[in-house]
């Protein structure tokens, strides 16, 4: 619970008020402010009367405190497992070179103890330097808002170099790849880190700017499908990212329709061919298109 970014929450928040009132007794508005800052609203109806001699005893009716020490809260021996767990994870070095760890205790679970299915094996490369060099630019942009300079090697090996103002990372699990969103590169509003070869941080000249976001694209894709073997459920949680409606039109027959972007096409279509036959795409047109081009390729290279 003290990692939970809600439930952590009521715990920091008494914290808060018992190290006050060991310093000093607190009136009700006091605390009230306290749970406001830290908490919610509505914590203020339980938490002030919890506190009480009525139920948890910590705060007296003077607004004193039976503690003598201002509060501390230590990891406990499962929380530090959890910890050294998660620094094992390869992709804890994108943002920092010295994790934390505890070495009293072992790690709650180990990476050969997680088994991932639905995956691709292509994942970015974590723990190579240049890509850990660009994440961390990248990063370094975004929270300070200026532009990079980047440059990429597209699916045909050519080399480009451009300019954006990074906004966000986003993280796919299925495809274990970071992906950038910014603004005014001429390869559009998403890049993957795992095509960039160098970064760098742009020098501002006067006169210079970057170019304006590239308006989305919206784009939607109808499938039916037969839920044959839990068909329904693996197609839910394969698209579970995208927006999307379902609608039964038969007995065990379904319709999809789902949402996406231009940029996120290439994607999509992969995904829907993965599924073989178990999916039959209706609409629209140019994305059957698509479908009936991309296994054109692979049919002649299977030549």
């Amino acid at each position: 619970m003290l990692f939970h970014e809600i439930y952590s929450t009521y715990f920091q928040t008494v914290a808060k008020i018992l190290t006050e009132a060991v310093d000093h007794p607190l009136t009700s508005g006091e605390i009230d402010s306290i749970v406001r800052e830290y908490a919610f609203d509505e914590s203020t109806l339980n938490i002030p009367e919890s506190l009480g001699i009525a139920h948890w005893k910590l705060l007296k009716e003077d607004g004193t405190t039976i503690l003598k020490k201002k509060p501390t809260m230590p990891l406990t021996i499962l929380q530090k497992r959890w910890i050294n767990a998660v620094a094992l994870d390869p992709r804890i070095r994108l943002f920092t070179d010295h994790p934390v760890t505890f070495p009293d205790v072992e790690p709650l679970f180990l990476p050969e103890d997680i088994s991932v299915f639905d995956q691709y094996l292509d994942g970015d490369p974590y723990e190579d330097a240049g890509y850990i060099q660009n994440f961390r630019l990248i990063l370094d942009g975004i929270r300070y808002q200026y532009p990079i300079q980047i440059t990429v090697t597209n699916r045909h090996g050519k080399r480009i170099t451009t300019k954006t103002i990074p906004e966000y990372l986003e993280y796919s699990e299925k495809d274990d790849k970071f992906r950038l969103i910014g603004t005014g590169s001429r390869l559009g509003n998403t890049i993957n880190l795992g095509r960039i070869t160098s970064c760098e941080k742009c020098e501002s000249q006067k006169g210079e700017k970057v170019g304006k976001r590239n308006l989305p694209r919206p784009r939607k894709v109808i499938f039916e499908l037969v839920d044959d073997r839990n068909a329904l459920e693996r197609v839910l949680m394969h698209f579970a990212h995208f927006e999307k409606q379902v609608e039964k039109i038969e007995d065990q027959k379904y319709q999809v329709t789902l949402h996406y972007e231009k940029e996120d096409e290439t994607e999509i279509l992969i995904r829907v061919l993965s599924f073989g036959p178990m999916l039959r795409v209706v609409k629209p047109a140019a994305f059957i298109h698509l479908i009936k081009d991309r296994l054109s390729e692979q049919k002649s290279c299977g030549l």
